[in-house]
């Protein structure tokens, strides 16, 4: 594959599309593999299933590096230069298969290569399913000294660091673990915003019902809480076991929960204690509905509130929680929590992350839900989808409604 063509020009079916701002929707990441900007190899298509509503999951190339430590590519150096220098053996070959250790840092390179105009620009998160399993990733590019951002016009290889922190974990080539998203311009949505987005369209819920305006907590995107209520003998959550079985990436619904897991029972007075670098699956205490003209991203909460991290997913399309039929709306979010150095307090109701907001280009053609597959729609239970149905799940909630108005209309942006 040339990644080193002059990238395709960005235009509209109107001519220029130079103010157009926002996310790529899943037609706008078609066009971008159709374009050029966007590399895959021809005898490899990207599966229709890669695409979601505004981000592209990104494939497992057929080899691995061991590594001996992390790092980034300074100015003057590919991430290919300083792998090679880094790695404790020659190359792994994943093409039948491969495990990967707890706490080693791996890096393989990923099937899809860029060659994006200099207008768009990127940024990559692990997949929801990866973060659940306590599988740390992030992408990194040529002469960059940033995880997981891809500068606008960037043109080459990207490479994916891959560390399993809980489980030894089975991976194959064409298995995604993270995804893409591309943008264009400043796709942020401001605080003041949010609040008149939520008004017309509920972003967070209470239950059956919107959150009250009086009660969001913004800065710099939506605050979310943490769930612990319900009895003492009613599971909030699960804590990763050590010293596990092997799980297959690739297996859906093939594992029995207790044997990767321990249920978390809340404390009385719904609280819990977080373990020095253990690691959590937790719930929301809201529902959150992503309406069509807007997506949003998972940020870690401010370690300067508390001795803990959340979250290793980032992403969440249009359409989490939201129903166009109007019948339910809210999801609750699954919350991936590590507790740093000491034991640390977590209580019911205390903010744990926040939501940030970014404006979609246009609506997608096909929405986050159950007409794609999306597994996580009104979940209940915070365990990836590797795992058997009949679980032990944290105590459900009957999904909320609303009525939600009419997506936003917004520029069609032919881009490539």
């Amino acid at each position: 594959m040339n990644v080193q063509e002059a990238p395709a020009p960005l235009a509209t079916s109107s001519g220029s599309a130079e103010n157009v701002e926002g996310v790529l929707p899943d037609h706008g990441l078609r066009e971008a593999v159709d374009g050029g900007a966007i590399v895959v190899d021809e005898n490899v298509a990207i599966p229709e299933r890669n695409y979601q509503p505004a981000s592209l999951d990104l494939r497992l190339g057929d080899f691995a590096w061991v590594l001996r430590c992390s790092f980034l590519p300074d100015a003057d150096s590919t991430v290919e230069q300083r792998a090679v220098d880094l790695a404790l053996e020659d190359k792994i070959w994943i093409r039948d298969g491969a495990t990967l250790h707890p706490g080693q840092v791996y890096l393989i390179p990923l099937m899809e290569e860029l060659r994006l105009p200099p207008q768009v620009w990127g940024k990559a998160n692990a997949k929801s399913s990866t973060g659940r399993l306590d599988v740390f990733t992030r992408v990194v590019t040529d002469y960059n000294n940033r995880f997981d951002e891809i500068r606008a016009g960037y043109r080459g290889k990207l490479y994916l660091e891959v560390v399993p922190r809980s489980f030894p974990v089975k991976v194959e080539p064409t298995l995604s673990l993270n995804q893409l998203r591309l943008a264009v311009g400043d796709s942020r949505i401001s605080d003041h915003e949010l609040r008149a987005i939520h008004a017309a369209t509920p972003l967070l819920y209470e239950g059956l019902r919107p959150v009250p305006a009086e009660h969001l907590v913004l800065s710099g995107g939506l605050f979310l809480s943490v769930d612990l209520s319900g009895g003492e003998h009613e599971i909030v959550g699960f804590k990763a076991q050590k010293n596990s079985a092997r799980l297959d990436m690739s297996k859906i619904g093939r594992y029995a929960w207790k044997d990767f897991w321990e249920p978390i029972y809340p404390e009385k007075g719904g609280r819990m204690v977080l373990l020095p670098d253990a690691f959590y699956l937790l719930l929301s205490a809201e529902g959150v509905c992503i309406p069509p003209g807007y997506a949003a991203e998972m940020m870690a909460y401010d370690p300067t509130a508390g001795e803990l991290r959340t979250h290793y997913a980032g992403f969440f399309d249009p359409g989490f929680g939201f129903d166009p039929r109007d019948r339910a709306h809210g999801t609750r979010a699954a919350l991936e929590v590590r507790a740093r150095d000491v034991p640390f307090m977590l209580e019911h109701g205390q903010g744990i992350c926040k939501l940030a907001f970014e404006r979609m280009a246009e609506p997608p053609t096909r929405l986050y839900g159950a007409d794609l597959g999306s597994h996580y729609q009104g979940q209940a239970t915070t365990l990836s989808k590797h795992f058997a149905t009949e679980t032990a799940d944290p105590h459900p909630r009957q999904a909320p409604r609303s009525s939600p108005s009419p997506a936003t209309e917004l520029a069609r942006p032919a881009l490539f």
